[in-house]
């Protein structure tokens, strides 16, 4: 299974890594963390590791580690704007339950 972005979210990622002058995509993962036991992390990648996968979606690629990658299989990744808060937000079809906050999650 892959890992894939919204059109929104694409769009998103093209135009900052445009704006910030380097890079070749964006790098998902997972950290231990938070009251449910994971959390997302995300960077945007100048250069790629010898063990990443790598995936192509909406003309931007994603970059997962193996250790991450059975959390993250068939995740999808958006770019919200909800009132005055923006940012991503992960569907991600593992997930079975998320803290309060939102801030972790476990699967």
């Amino acid at each position: 299974m892959s890992v894939t972005l919204t059109e929104r979210a694409a769009r998103h990622v093209s135009r900052y890594l445009q704006k910030r002058g380097k890079g070749i995509g964006l790098r998902l993962g997972v950290r231990t963390t938070g009251c449910s036991g994971l959390a997302y992390k995300l960077e945007y990648v100048d250069e790629a590791q010898a063990d990443d996968q790598v995936f192509e979606s909406q003309g931007v690629k994603v970059y997962v580690d193996p250790k991450s990658l059975p959390y993250l299989a068939g995740t999808e990744l958006d770019y919200a704007r909800e009132g005055l808060n923006e940012g991503f937000k992960f569907n991600n079809p593992n997930e079975k339950a998320s803290c309060g906050c939102g801030e972790s999650f476990t699967v």
